[in-house]
């Protein structure tokens, strides 16, 4: 019989030397790839800042996509964001998947957390709607991460708590999906959030407020505008700031998620897109209605120059800071919410 090669036995302790280390390197990249995929927001030195990009009609390898992508990478150079938020028709083109990689690239890069919610183009192309958030619900740093929630309308619906010095929630964000289009032939135009959607805020609000032991201050994001922002916005009495180029496409349908969070008490601004030449606010009994500014290029139709909303909010404190960022870096109508009153 051959005999047995020769080994070199290692003390105990030398291999705990020379293990150690790649155990240490190994836990690291662990906590860091959690991270990555379990954001925590959280206020620093009692402020927090979000960008709200809305409308890019992207279209990967589309010449005129390549300008949204410059305003977007030059906005989050000069702003430096604590949470970006797309807020629908990000991309509307085949192939989807590389637009969206392309477009949530931006962010992911910069390591900043951000917030997908849907508008009625995303899901014209070669992926349904589900299919998208379930993609979109796989990359790093996003933080709405749930594609479908059971018995709720809609994709990427979420609560999202903003944490305090404390460590404890302080603040709201609710990512909203106001859909696409009427599933009833009889009723033309747009979609409307489901009863089960205004359901499923109501409770999330109400069971924010029994664990808070108070109501926290909030902000809403979506697509389409629901038909307060053209009621509000007709009638002069409401104060505003900002222009409107252009009817809102809300729904005709009003199916009761600004009474909702009117009577909830907790949220106190929307955002959203939708009407590419509209970037106003206006107050609506104590909630600011507000629109992006549309970040998208020459592939549609565009206001003068593409941009971003910025949003400014501090721990403990019901208002916020805010102001268009145009892609030349202009700033236009900076304002504080709720307005002084006159």
């Amino acid at each position: 019989m051959a005999p047995l090669p020769a080994v070199t036995l290692i003390p105990f302790y030398q291999m705990k030397k020379n293990i150690l280390p790649f155990l240490l390197l190994s836990l690291l990249f662990s906590i860091s790839s959690y991270r990555t995929q379990a954001q925590e927001l959280k206020f620093t030195n009692g402020k927090f800042k979000i960008v709200q990009f809305t409308d890019l009609h992207y279209v990967a390898n589309a010449e005129p996509s390549k300008k949204s992508i410059q305003t977007i990478e030059h906005t989050l150079d000069a702003e430096r964001p604590d949470l970006v938020v797309f807020t629908g028709d990000v991309v509307v083109k085949a192939p989807s998947k590389q637009g969206w990689d392309e477009v949530l690239q931006t962010v992911i890069d910069r390591k900043i957390p951000y917030m997908v919610t849907l508008g009625n183009h995303d899901d014209e192309s070669e992926l349904t709607r589900l299919e998208v958030a379930t993609y979109v619900a796989k990359k790093p740093y996003l933080i709405n991460k749930t594609a479908s929630i059971p018995n709720v309308d809609g994709v990427l619906n979420a609560s999202i708590p903003i944490l305090g010095k404390d460590n404890k929630p302080q603040f709201t964000l609710y990512a909203l999906d106001s859909k696409a289009y009427s599933q009833f032939k009889e009723i033309k135009g747009y979609d409307w959030f489901a009863a089960n959607q205004v359901a499923w805020y109501r409770n999330e609000s109400t069971r924010i407020k029994k664990e808070a032991n108070t109501t926290l201050p909030a902000l809403a994001f979506f697509h389409i505008p629901f038909p307060e922002y053209e009621i509000a916005f007709n009638n002069l009495s409401h104060a505003r700031i900002g222009v409107r180029y252009e009817k809102e496409g809300s729904p005709i349908i009003n199916s009761g998620m600004y009474e909702a969070m009117l009577k909830q008490g907790d949220v106190m601004g929307t955002f959203v897109g939708h009407e590419h030449v509209n970037d106003y606010l206006v107050d609506y009994y104590g909630i600011a209605l507000a629109y992006g500014c549309f970040t998208g290029s020459e592939n549609t139709y565009l206001r003068h120059k593409n941009g971003a909303r910025i949003i400014q909010i501090e721990e403990g404190k019901r208002g916020f800071h805010t102001y268009i960022r145009e892609s030349d870096g202009a700033i236009l109508y900076r304002t504080d919410y709720p307005f002084a009153k006159k």
